[in-house]
C-alpha cells in the first residue's frame, strides 16, 4: 500500500476507535454511573406512559446533563462519519490487488521459468505504483464485479450515520428548548410528543435502515470473495457486518412501529454491535503497517 493512502487509513482508523469506544463504554457509563442516579430511568419509564410532563419536568431539571450525554452519542456517530467510505476505498483497492495478482500468476504459469527482462520489470513497478486509486475519481472510474453495490453502500451509509447525527441534534435541541421554560404548573403542547416522534424516525429508522443496507452490503461482498481475497480477520469482519444488519433493521421496524418511546428493545444491542464492529475495523486500521520492500 501507499504510505499515504495506510496513513489515512491509520489516522480514520484512530477515528473509529474513539467512536466505538464513546458509544461502547462512554455513554453507557455516563447513563449508568450519573443519569440513572439521578432519576433518568424513571423519567423515560414515565414517557413511555405517556406521561411526558414528568419526562420534560425531569429534562427541565437536569437540563445540562441530558445535553452531555445526547453530546456523547452524536460526537461518537459523527467519528465514523468517513466510515462508509474508508471501507469502500479498502474495498476498491483489495479487488484491484486481487485482480492484478490473480493476472500476474496466470501470466507467470503462462511463461514457465522464462526470465522477465529489464523493460518488463520497469512496467511491473511502474504498474504496482498505480495499484491503489488515490481520488473518488479513480475509485468511481475503476471497473471490478460488485462496485455498484459497494457504491451504493459508502453513500447509504455516509447518509445513515448523518440522519443520525442531526435526528439527535434535532431532538435534543427541540427538547432543551422545550424544558428549559417548562414548570410544574405549565401544560405541554400537544406538538411536543409528535415532534419528538418525527426526529425519532428520521435517526433511528431512516439512518438506522440506511446504516443496516451499507453494513449488509459491505458484509455480503467481504464474505463473497472470501478467504481467496481477505485475511481471516475481515471475513470474520464481514459476517459480523451482515448479523449487524438484522439487528439494525429490526431495531428500526420497532422504532417505526412505537416511535413514541424513542427506541425499541433491539435499539440498545444494535448500537452497542455497530459500537463493536466500528471499534474492531478501527484497531485493525491503525494497526496496519507497509508492506516489506521487495
Amino acid at each position: 500500500m501507499r504510505r499515504t493512502f495506510l496513513t489515512r487509513l491509520r489516522i480514520n482508523g484512530s477515528y473509529y476507535v474513539l467512536g466505538g469506544l464513546l458509544l461502547l463504554l462512554g455513554a453507557p457509563l455516563y447513563q449508568w454511573l450519573w443519569l440513572l442516579p439521578h432519576g433518568y430511568g424513571e423519567a423515560l419509564a414515565a414517557a413511555n406512559r405517556g406521561q411526558l410532563a414528568v419526562y420534560v419536568l425531569w429534562l427541565h431539571l437536569h437540563v445540562w446533563s441530558f445535553a452531555f450525554y445526547r453530546l456523547l452519542q452524536m460526537v461518537a456517530f459523527a467519528l465514523t462519519l468517513s466510515l462508509p467510505f474508508t471501507l469502500f476505498r479498502i474495498i476498491v483497492a483489495q479487488e484491484v490487488l486481487g485482480r492484478d495478482e490473480g493476472e500476474g500468476a496466470e501470466a507467470a504459469a503462462a511463461a514457465g521459468e522464462t526470465s522477465p527482462s529489464a523493460d518488463d520489470q520497469q512496467r511491473e513497478t511502474a504498474a504496482s505504483d498505480k495499484l491503489l486509486p488515490q481520488t473518488a475519481e479513480e475509485l468511481l472510474a475503476i471497473p471490478w464485479r460488485g462496485k455498484g453495490f459497494a457504491v451504493i453502500a459508502a453513500w447509504s451509509g455516509m447518509l445513515g450515520i448523518l440522519l443520525l447525527v442531526l435526528g439527535n441534534l434535532a431532538s435534543t435541541v427541540y427538547q432543551i428548548g422545550v424544558a428549559r421554560t417548562f414548570t410544574a404548573e405549565a401544560a405541554l403542547t400537544p406538538t411536543f410528543a409528535l415532534v419528538v416522534e418525527i426526529c425519532t424516525l428520521v435517526s433511528n429508522t431512516a439512518g438506522g435502515l440506511l446504516v443496516a443496507l451499507a453494513t449488509l452490503l459491505f458484509g455480503v461482498i467481504i464474505v463473497r470473495s472470501g478467504l481467496q481475497l481477505w485475511p481471516p480477520l475481515w471475513v470474520a469482519l464481514g459476517y459480523v457486518a451482515i448479523l449487524l444488519a438484522l439487528f439494525l433493521i429490526g431495531s428500526a421496524v420497532q422504532v417505526a412501529l412505537a416511535p413514541a418511546s424513542g427506541q425499541a428493545f433491539l435499539t440498545t444491542p444494535a448500537f452497542l454491535l455497530f459500537a463493536l464492529w466500528t471499534l474492531w475495523l478501527g484497531l485493525i486500521l491503525v494497526r496496519l503497517r507497509p508492506a516489506p520492500a521487495s
